[in-house]
Formats: structure tokens, sequence, C-alpha cells
């Protein structure tokens, strides 16, 4: 992208968030616009029960599980707006791929995002997401590979799941802090990889008076079925 390219569509970004801010104060916006950002994910309330309860690990079924409904990812980012801090969400349930245990070990996992279909809750910003950052037209879908196998121990919550993420056309290793639960027959894996955007030829746009920090995160939410 050339910088004329940048410096325009970063502009296009800018204004949008320019006009709010100075119809309602940077300040005011701000907060208005944290008040509406999704939650971290988090286990539900019967996975954690479940857990507490020493309820079996995936471990304990081998095979293959599928990721389906009530899945989401997205990304995390934070803004400055005049000083004020913006943390702005994205979320997609657009989210396909399966994991294979055998032997207690999660042997194999692909997942795949179709990053077309994130949104955040500011048209013009994603059509900036969609467009200029992340070209989906070219690059229409993100992955993430496990390049090493995980031991799931009975009754365990959490393990880092170590692989290679894809974003752009660019491949980069990362580990994954994820938490891990059962509720009947269904698993349920979230977790968070902070990501730096510059590694995955993304630059944030710097407009002066707002700004994207150069570093955020990947999010997700897996409910897993198995077959």
């Amino acid at each position: 992208m050339d910088k004329r390219t940048k410096v325009i569509t970063g502009a296009g970004v800018g204004v949008v968030v320019l006009a709010a801010g100075l119809i309602v104060g940077p300040r005011l916006y701000a907060d208005s616009q944290n008040s509406r950002v999704d939650a971290a994910p988090t286990l539900t309330a019967a996975a954690a029960a479940g857990a507490a309860e020493g309820a079996e690990a995936p471990a304990a079924t081998d095979g293959t599980w599928t990721i389906g409904e009530g899945s989401f990812a997205g990304y995390r980012v934070d803004e400055v707006l005049s000083g004020n801090d913006i943390t702005v969400t994205g979320r997609t349930e657009e989210v396909t791929g399966t994991l294979t245990v055998a032997e207690g070990a999660l042997t194999e996992a692909t997942v795949e995002v179709d990053m077309a279909s994130i949104a955040t809750d500011e048209a013009r910003r994603d059509d900036y997401f969609r467009g200029t950052a992340l070209q989906v037209d070219t690059y229409p879908t993100a992955t993430f590979e496990l390049t090493e196998p995980v031991d799931l121990e009975e009754g365990a919550t959490s393990a880092q799941l170590v692989g290679e993420l894809t974003i752009r056309d660019v491949t980069q290793p990362v580990t994954v802090d994820a938490q891990i639960a059962a509720s009947g027959d269904a698993v349920q894996v979230i977790g968070s990889v902070p990501v730096t955007f510059a590694d995955y030829g993304v630059e944030a746009p710097n407009l002066g008076f707002v700004s994207v920090e150069d570093t955020g995160a990947v999010e997700f939410d897996l409910r897993l079925t198995a077959g």
C-alpha cells in the first residue's frame, strides 16, 4: 500500500472518530465506546462447573472434535483519541475447523476464521479493517495450525497450544494460553493470542488526534462436539 493510499483510507477512519468526538466530547465518546466492548471469552457456567467437579477432559474421548454452533473469534485493539483510551472488539461466528485427540493428547488442530465477516459497532471501521488493513478480497481467512502435541490430563482446565497463526498470508509462530472444559458431550476451548500487527504486514493508522496501538489480541471461544 503506498503512502497516499494509507493517508486517504486512514483519514476516512479518523474523520468518523473525530466527528463523533467533536459532537459529544472525546471523554464521553470514549466512555460510550468502552461501554459497548465485548467481554473477553470465558467458560460457560456449565463448563466451569464441570471443571470444578473434575469432569473428564477431552483426553477421555479419542477422536475428532468439530467446531460448532456458538463458537466465535475476533480481535481486541486499543485506540487513543485525544488522550482517551478506547477499546474496540470485532467478532464473527464464521469459525470452522477440527481438533484430533489420540491416546490422551491433542495431536492436531486446525481453526479457520472468515475475516470478511468480522464486525464491530462501526461499519466504516469495518470497511477499513476488511479493505486496507487485511485485504480480505485477497486474503479471506486466517488460520491456526497446532504444531506440537499437547497432553490433556484428565480434569485439567488449562493448556498451552503451540502452533502457527496465519494472517494475510503471513505465518508466525504463536503460543496460546487456553482454557479447556467439558460439559456433557461438548467441550469448550477459550483463549487469546497477543499479536503485533507489523508482524503480519499490517500498519496501524496514526493520524495524530487518533491512533491505533501497534499490538492487539486475537480472541476465540470454540464449542466442540465429537465426530
